[in-house]
């Protein structure tokens, strides 16, 4: 079931960020779901991790972690960061380097 996958990958991303000393300690991380609950049935599928990102995390390392943990799922996943303003990228099958590098990018541009 492919949101058994989302929702697998979502929580290994969160686990994986959790591991960071920055995020734990200048971050507010969390899981949600991007979809209302609909009557009738038992939940949502968790598929969202979010990250308030504090002073002490740089968009680098941060990056870094996102990217590294990619490399650890059988393919890829595509995910989606989207800053607090809209603005966002989405990262497809590329390189580990093209994610950080886009992960930077998009987060070095709000500090």
């Amino acid at each position: 079931m492919v949101s058994d996958s989302v929702e697998h990958d979502a929580r290994s991303l969160y686990e994986w960020l959790l591991l960071d000393r920055a995020i734990r300690r200048d971050g507010l991380l969390t899981m949600a779901s991007s979809s209302f609950p609909v009557p009738g049935q038992q939940g949502s599928v968790i598929d969202l991790v979010s990250l308030v990102l504090g002073s002490g995390i740089s968009a680098a390392s941060l990056g870094v972690s996102v990217a590294s943990w990619r490399t650890t799922r059988p393919q890829p996943p595509t995910m989606c960061i989207e800053r607090a303003d809209g603005t966002r990228v989405t990262i497809t099958g590329t390189s580990q380097a093209e994610a950080q590098r886009l992960i930077e990018q998009l987060l070095g541009d709000q500090q």
